[in-house]
């Protein structure tokens, strides 16, 4: 597990899954969660398997995360703020779906 080296100077709070957590001001997202011992953010849209943050520079896709209501953000690449309300993602969002005309069918 990730671990601080000093101890949380200018505190920044926010919420995973409902959970309150803080943080350093100034951290990525993904490593505050790694801090405080989350290691799953979301679940494959494929398979369903756990997936959290891998490669913490913004390639890999793996920590994908919904923030204030917007889904697909990555976790690695933005810098936890105070109140922020932070969800794990579970499979694909939900789309809407197209009526038969939309699609080119004729009725």
């Amino acid at each position: 597990m990730l671990s601080r080296l000093r101890e949380i100077e200018q505190p920044v709070y926010f919420t995973f899954d409902g959970v309150p957590l803080r943080a350093e001001r100034g951290d990525m997202l993904a490593t505050a969660l790694l801090a405080v011992g989350v290691q799953q953010v979301r679940r494959s849209v494929v398979s369903g398997a756990p997936r959290g943050p891998f490669c913490l520079m913004g390639v890999c896709f793996e920590c994908l995360i919904t923030i204030d209501g917007v889904q697909n953000r990555q976790a690695c690449l933005i810098e936890v703020e105070d109140g922020m309300t932070v969800l794990s993602q579970h499979g694909a969002s939900s789309l809407p779906t197209r009526s038969s005309v939309d699609e080119g069918q004729a009725s």
